[in-house]
């Protein structure tokens, strides 16, 4: 059985060496929504898949840190992400440009990381990510399943090279999230939410 639970954040970008001039050298932001699939051939001790409660926490939090924020990629011009990272207190600094594509593959794998990383409280079994889903605009969309977010050919994206700036992780409920989740560390889901 498949789950969807919907995301949103607003956020910008540029995306360097697409054909659209507009979008390859300007600034410009989108209303993303992100829909995170869940599967599993199990249901907990509530009937369900996974209790959508459940992903309000470090699902969301780590969705939520591109909101209100720029994405930039650590290889464009140093003079440009420094210039931004001083006018901007909320960044996040990826080894990928941010594209739609590249987005559904990094927030694939924060969250396979977190559901690797959670210990089950509610007899919730095989609960693995089927896919995620980023929106960038009403009528485009960018699907990413397991094989796109490992991919090789796509080039590999290491968590470990991902940065979020002090604001983002200082609104974080466990200031040390991403370390945990970059040291694989256990994170234990509430029994209640």
């Amino acid at each position: 059985m498949i789950i969807r639970k919907l995301f949103k954040f607003e956020n910008a970008h540029i995306v360097r060496g697409c054909s659209t001039r507009r979008c390859s050298e300007n600034l410009h932001g989108h209303s993303y929504k992100v829909e995170v699939l869940l599967e599993s051939n199990y249901l907990d001790h509530g009937q369900m898949v996974y209790d959508f409660g459940l992903t309000k926490l470090y699902i969301k939090e780590m969705i939520d840190a591109f909101d209100h924020g720029i994405t930039l990629w650590s290889d464009d011009d140093p003079e440009y992400i420094t210039a931004m990272k001083a006018y901007s207190k909320r960044w996040v600094e990826l080894p990928v440009s941010p594209s739609a594509e590249q987005f559904s593959r990094v927030i694939y794998l924060i969250v396979e990381r977190i559901l690797s990383c959670t210990q089950m409280q509610n007899g919730e079994r095989d609960v693995r990510l089927h896919s995620v889903i980023v929106h960038e605009t009403e009528t485009g969309y960018a699907q990413g399943f397991g094989e796109d977010a490992h991919s090789e050919l796509m080039g590999k994206i290491m968590l470990e090279k991902i940065r979020f700036s002090e604001q983002i992780a200082s609104e974080w409920s466990d200031k040390g999230l991403w370390g945990k989740l970059l040291a694989r560390e256990s994170l234990v889901n509430p029994k209640r939410v």
